[in-house]
């Protein structure tokens, strides 16, 4: 289930949106988390700086030192003050943390809470508290006078509908993001539906083609990639099934040939031999009588000649059949066939410690046959190979250069007579008999001369300063299909 496409697509969907949804759930709380306390600490800020304001100010109106004691006197009047003015619940502390003064007993009662126990430390701070769905802020920091402590000031506010608006918000976010996940998945899923399903009816329907059911059709209302890609297996399956009617009318048309030629030659073969019986009887009989008997002579030689005449007409309709299966002259990239050549090679000039550098331009078109001049660069890498010095290193090059392909195999040998060059490509002719390989004839070369002859090219051999070039240049071709390069 693992491997379908669909299962695939439905997990990653599943797993991406999921994170997604964590991530950004995740996310939202802690921005708004943050937000909260900054304007939790922006409200408390202010709150203490007007509560410092009220302090200074009463001490200033009655006359007091900076004294703690003067504090404590205060702390009743300061405590209601500050209720009534702040609108929040005030405790007074000493410095010690001992609660002086209420607005609100059962507020204050716990008095050892982190923000208290901070602010006898001369911090300032506050602490969150969650209860029964109620959310309240225990504030508290030291009251300074002059650059002395002399008290606490504790306040409580009241944080809920705060909380409780941030709350809703992120429930309205969470509900929202959900539903857009929701879609964005179900939309996702519908979607990985649509492209998979026709793939599997694609996938089903290549395989019945390859077991071999070439009635196999697809179609899909749609006019989508897939849709084309429906159409465009239909059309490749038709093809396919045009070709092998194609390929079985050949068939049947080559059985028939073949029939036809084999009746042919047997009939040949048989017509050849009764005139050939008959050439040879007249003729052992003239040769045994001479010219004695003057009517059975002419007789004779006339007969020779009638069946000779029909030996020769036979011949010649021998020659046109088989020149029929000469293979016609097609157009053949030569660069290819010499760069697989070289590769296949390689291996036997390795035997030898030797080494072939290939540097063949493309596009390099001839008229001409591939196994023909495939045997062509065999026989001349063959002898580069066989011919040049010790781990010497043999040159390919393939180049297009006015109008022509020529094909340049250089590689170091021992020096050759000018003489001798021109007798290389006569039949049996080695240069060098001593260092000729085993079985060696002296039949490449002219094999060469022959197939460049054929196909109208030339063939030239250059020995200078130890090192033999061959050159072979043939008529090239343009890249448009069929047209020569003049």
């Amino acid at each position: 289930m693992v491997n379908k496409i669909s299962t695939k697509f439905l997990l990653g969907f599943l797993l991406i949106f999921s994170f997604s949804f964590v991530l950004l759930n995740q996310t939202v709380k802690e921005f708004t988390r943050t937000g909260n306390q900054n304007l939790i600490t922006s409200e408390l800020v202010g709150l203490k700086n007007n509560s410092n304001v009220y302090v200074r100010q009463a001490f200033l109106i009655n006359h007091f030192s900076n004294n703690e004691l003067y504090f404590g006197e205060m702390a009743e009047e300061l405590g209601n003050t500050l209720n009534h003015s702040t609108g929040n619940s005030v405790g007074v502390y000493t410095v010690n943390g001992e609660l002086l003064y209420a607005s609100d007993q059962s507020l204050f009662s716990e008095a050892k809470e982190n923000d208290i126990q901070e602010a006898i430390e001369g911090k300032t701070a506050y602490s969150i508290n969650y209860n029964d769905n109620k959310t309240s802020v225990l504030f508290s920091y030291p009251v300074v006078m002059d650059g002395s402590k002399v008290g606490i000031l504790r306040f409580y506010k009241d944080f809920t509908l705060l909380y409780q608006q941030s709350g809703k918000i992120l429930e309205i976010i969470l509900y929202i993001t959900l539903a857009i996940f929701s879609v964005a998945f179900l939309f996702s899923y519908i979607l990985s539906r649509h492209v998979t399903l026709p793939l599997g009816k694609l996938a089903r329907a290549s395989s019945e083609v390859k077991d071999g059911n070439l009635d196999v059709r697809i179609h899909f209302k749609r006019k989508d990639e897939i849709g084309r890609l429906a159409e465009n297996f239909n059309d490749m399956i038709n093809q396919i099934g045009l070709q092998i009617r194609i390929i079985e009318k050949d068939r049947d048309q080559l059985r028939e040939l073949h029939k036809q030629e084999k009746l042919f030659f047997d009939n040949i073969t048989h017509e050849l031999k009764t005139p050939l019986t008959s050439i040879l009887g007249y003729a052992e009989l003239i040769k045994a009588n001479g010219e004695r008997d003057r009517e059975f002579f002419e007789k004779g030689t006339t007969h020779i000649i009638e069946e000779s005449r029909r030996l020769h007409a036979m011949v010649i309709k021998l020659l046109e059949v088989s020149r029929q299966h000469v293979n016609e002259l097609e157009r053949v990239e030569v660069g290819a066939i010499l760069r697989d050549v070289c590769e296949s090679m390689s291996i036997r000039a390795q035997r030898y410690k030797k080494n072939i550098v290939v540097n063949i331009e493309s596009e390099l078109y001839l008229l001409a046959q591939t196994d023909s001049i495939r045997q062509l660069f065999i026989n001349l890498l063959d002898n580069a190979i066989k011919y040049s010095l010790a781990f010497a290193e043999i040159s390919v090059r393939g180049v297009q250069e006015e109008g022509k392909v020529r094909i340049y195999i250089g590689n170091p040998s021992d020096p050759i007579d000018a003489d001798e060059l021109t007798k290389l490509f006569q039949p049996f002719y080695l240069a060098h008999p001593k260092d000729s390989e085993a079985g060696s004839v002296g039949l490449g070369l002219s094999i060469v001369k022959s197939i460049v002859e054929e196909l109208e090219g030339s063939i030239s051999i250059v020995s200078q300063n130890n090192y033999m070039v061959v050159t072979v240049e043939f008529d090239s071709l343009k890249s448009d299909r069929g047209e020569e390069q003049l």
